[in-house]
């Protein structure tokens, strides 16, 4: 008798649901401050560079921190580090609310608004080291084990959601309000978050080694991602495919350039892959995708690479809408395996270790995916860019499918019971 699946588990804990809004409130913002970033700096110096500049300057505090900030998450209590991060976010979206206030470009130079721009991009990659591992180690302090799986499709269906409102609003409200009230609604979203996390209750610590050295304990964490072979393969294909497949990036060039359709419709090919993600990550907490996990990852992948070639070659914004539509359906599912393989593969007591390491193979590459963008349309033109990256996120995946045959077979049904007897 097949046993019932009951896709609202996580969602039956009340603190797990003040945690969801949390997490909304923080991407919404996060994302709508991205994409009101990219649009200024485009405006401002109508370089598709500058764009992959704005990715550079956060990737590079965001990888050199990874791993020491994972060491602070295990040894630290999880609540209020993730009060620490959001205070942090605040002001830099109040500096950014600032920098964009109207008229500054008439007494200041282009290029001290756009370096402060920078700087600010570059704090913002600080607090990204510490956020995300944050994040993933307070979920497993506030549901049971049994439910992992369920927790994270619905932490990160929030967090596609949110994807979804932030660059949605981010485009309207530059056409309605402008960048400089946009940021405004922005540093609100940030407050919400904080004042909310309140309701939460500190959680205790569960690394049995406080005060362990550095070095030692991040040779642990390394150690252990990389004797996984599950946990390593799946964040090294999508680090690639992220890293070549960064079309988004380059987003305000194919909006106002090629596609001609204004902030609106930029704010729409932005939101596109997050709406295709959060379809399929709702999907997923009825028809769970644990079984034959490795093959249905690498299919994935493949239709992302196809998906960013298809977004390259098209001058409809009806097909180019689609394209990013179907590209985070795919991605979703891609999404949902690797958070799924994190959470049971890995123990309470390196959490922040193992997301440090998940921030760098995967997060980080979405900035380098936009500084690669960036320096390649600079260099072949942005439509051969795009397509250039979709193939090479082709050419990974039967690389890795063939070099890797034990990942092809990787299945998760085993660890979910194993979790459930628990």
């Amino acid at each position: 008798m097949t046993k019932k699946i009951d896709p609202y588990a996580a969602l039956r804990f009340r603190e797990f649901n003040i945690f969801l809004l949390v997490r909304f409130a923080m991407v919404f913002a996060w994302s709508m401050q991205f994409i009101v970033i990219e649009w200024q700096v485009y405006t401002l110096t109508k370089d598709p560079l500058s764009l992959g500049i704005i990715g550079l300057m956060e990737v590079i505090p965001a990888v050199g921190m990874a791993l020491f900030a994972g060491h602070i998450v295990d040894q630290k209590e999880k609540r209020n580090l993730l009060v620490r991060c959001i205070l942090g976010f605040s002001v830099i979206s109040f500096g950014l609310f600032l920098l964009s206030w109207p008229g500054l470009e008439d007494t200041w130079e282009t290029k001290t608004i756009l370096y402060g721009i920078y700087a600010l991009v570059f704090l913002g990659g600080l607090v990204r080291a510490f956020l995300g591992p944050t994040i993933f180690s307070l979920i497993a302090l506030i549901v049971p084990k049994k439910i992992y799986p369920n927790a994270a499709t619905w932490s990160s269906s929030t967090w596609q959601l949110a994807s979804v409102l932030g660059p949605a609003l981010a485009g309207f409200s530059i056409s309605f309000i402008g960048v400089h009230w946009s940021m405004c609604v922005i540093f609100g979203f940030s407050v919400l978050a904080l004042i909310t996390l309140f309701q939460i209750p500190r959680k205790p610590i569960m690394n049995p080694k406080i005060g362990e050295p550095v070095f030692q304990s991040l040779k642990e964490g390394l150690k252990f991602v990389f004797d996984t072979k599950a946990i390593l393969g799946a964040l090294t294909l999508d680090m690639i495919a992220v890293l070549f497949g960064g079309a988004v990036a380059l987003l305000p060039v194919f909006a106002q350039d090629i596609l001609h359709v204004g902030s609106e419709g930029f704010g729409i090919l932005r939101a596109a892959p997050a709406v295709g993600a959060s379809i399929t990550m709702l999907g997923s907490t009825r028809f769970p995708l644990h079984k034959n996990a490795g093959k249905k990852l690498l299919w994935a992948v493949f239709g992302f690479g196809v998906c960013i070639i298809v977004f390259g070659m098209s001058t409809y914004f009806w097909l180019s809408v689609l394209a990013l539509f179907v590209s985070g359906a795919v991605d979703g599912v891609s999404m949902i395996i690797r958070q799924t393989i994190l959470q049971l593969k890995t123990p309470d007591n390196m959490r922040g270790r193992v997301a440090s390491v998940n921030s760098m193979f995967v997060g980080s590459s979405n900035e380098l995916g936009a500084f690669e963008s960036g320096v390649t349309a600079k260099l072949m033109g942005t439509v051969t860019a795009v397509i250039f990256g979709g193939s090479m996120t082709i050419l990974t995946v039967g690389l890795t499918a063939l070099a890797w045959p034990s990942f092809r077979r990787l299945d998760l049904s085993k660890d979910i019971e194993d979790h459930e007897k628990e």
